[in-house]
């Protein structure tokens, strides 16, 4: 017969009296130092994974894949209710989309409110790497009402989730997932990694990781992580990654790539790197790898590379985590036609999906147009076969020679290996406002 244990707690007869955190920090609430290290917040926690591997485009593990994403259902779940309550600049899920006729399908969006709502550019934009600046808006000074959850690192082997975990010692600067009120498309957050660190916009080993473990874990291929660097259409110097569910292919996921055979490089670590070929915008495509370490870091020190040469770049992080897009950016290089459209050709917008923000412009817009808006960005084919070289030598690898592939009949172009996307055993709950006319 089980037996009834009552556990003895301190009375409560006030919501002021439960605990004396509750007094501290400024005031607001807000995600500065203030405040934070005496606040409650939701709290997933991940295992780490290293038991995994992403060999042949396929998620294996010693464990039996979840039956559903729960960081799925939490994301979106407390995306909605901040979207009932009314914390976000517009109604995205109001906002006209449509398919772009032509080959490349290119997804446009009138979004109006963006425009005239969304922070303007407060640092220099002929610089990559710039200094954090406290003095102008940062992810500390938002409010904790615009936190979703903290995601961080597990100590077992277990996923946990707590629904009001206090901020403790073992991470006084703890990773937050949190709604961007200029929404771009339903379930629009920011990855924000270690946000009392006031790391600036530059990518490093710990934090793109983080945001690979986040894409994993989502378990959803509608679902993809976004990187823009300074110079790069970023706009705010604070490290964050951008995410946002879109329910069909991004036309880069569809366009055709060649797989960069190599002739030195260190140990196999199971990375593939390829090139895109014959899309407006000119990359690098990562994926594999022995573990999802490995190829955060094959990314990452790519980014670093870039970074550390005042190279502007994008990143897109595709398919769960397993495949990341990488687009160097031509730096300050942007025509008169392209800042009259006040479209910034970031991550979304050269992966395919234009947010557009003159009704003009949206109702006029054709392939040939895209096209030559995207290339305003795009590194000439000299200067990217320059940065592909210092790429792959950052990562100590050496392209084979072009002659020698054509001799082995290697260097043959490949359609990406896309396949349309099954539905996530936990589908999202998209709004009928969300979907896309075609």
């Amino acid at each position: 017969m089980s037996m009834l244990t009552i556990r003895r707690v301190a009375t409560v007869v006030s919501n002021y009296q439960e605990e004396v955190a509750e007094a501290l920090g400024c005031g607001r609430s807000c995600l500065g130092s203030c405040c934070l290290p005496v606040s409650k917040l939701p709290l997933y926690e991940f295992k780490d994974g290293e038991e995994k591997s992403i060999k042949d485009g396929v998620v294996r593990s010693s464990q039996e894949e979840p039956e559903f994403s729960f960081l799925n259902n939490l994301l979106l779940g407390q995306w909605e209710e901040r979207m009932n309550r009314g914390l976000f600049r517009y109604d995205v899920t109001a906002c006209e989309t449509k398919v772009i006729p032509g080959k490349y399908g290119f997804i446009a969006q009138l979004n109006e409110g963006r425009h005239l709502k969304k922070r303007p550019t407060e640092f220099r934009v002929d610089r990559v790497l710039q200094s954090f600046d406290e003095s102008k808006f940062n992810f500390t000074k938002v409010g904790q009402e615009e936190v979703l959850f903290r995601f961080e690192q597990s100590n077992d082997d277990m996923t946990h989730y707590a629904p009001g975990s206090p901020v403790t010692d073992d991470s006084k600067s703890p990773s937050v997932v949190a709604i961007n009120v200029s929404p771009i498309e339903y379930g629009h957050v920011l990855l924000i990694p270690r946000i009392l660190d006031c790391f600036p916009q530059r990518i490093d080993h710990g934090s793109f990781l983080l945001a690979l473990y986040m894409a994993r874990e989502a378990a959803d291929p509608f679902f993809r992580l976004g990187y823009n660097s300074l110079g790069a259409f970023a706009t705010i110097n604070h490290l964050h990654f951008q995410a946002y569910y879109l329910a069909m292919p991004f036309p880069v996921e569809k366009a055709p790539t060649q797989k960069i055979n190599m002739v030195k490089g260190p140990p196999d670590y199971g990375v593939t790197i390829l090139e895109i070929l014959n899309y407006p915008v000119r990359g690098l495509v990562f994926e594999g790898g022995n573990t999802i370490m490995d190829l955060s870091d094959a990314v990452a020190d790519a980014c670093i590379f870039l970074q550390n040469n005042n190279i502007p770049f994008n990143v897109l992080i595709s398919d769960c985590g397993k495949r990341v897009f990488l687009f160097p950016q031509a730096l300050g290089e942007v025509s008169q036609e392209l800042l009259d459209t006040q479209v910034n050709p970031a991550v979304w917008e050269i992966s395919g999906h234009m947010v557009l923000k003159r009704r003009k412009d949206y109702e006029d817009a054709s392939e040939e147009y895209a096209q030559r808006l995207l290339s305003e960005v795009s590194l000439s084919e000299e200067r990217f076969k320059e940065v592909k070289v210092y790429v792959l030598e950052a990562l100590g690898l050496q392209e084979e020679n072009k002659c020698s592939q054509e001799e082995t009949g290697q260097d043959e172009e490949k359609e990406a290996h896309y396949e349309p996307p099954h539905s996530p055993l936990s589908a999202p709950r998209f709004p009928q406002g969300c979907l896309v006319s075609q």
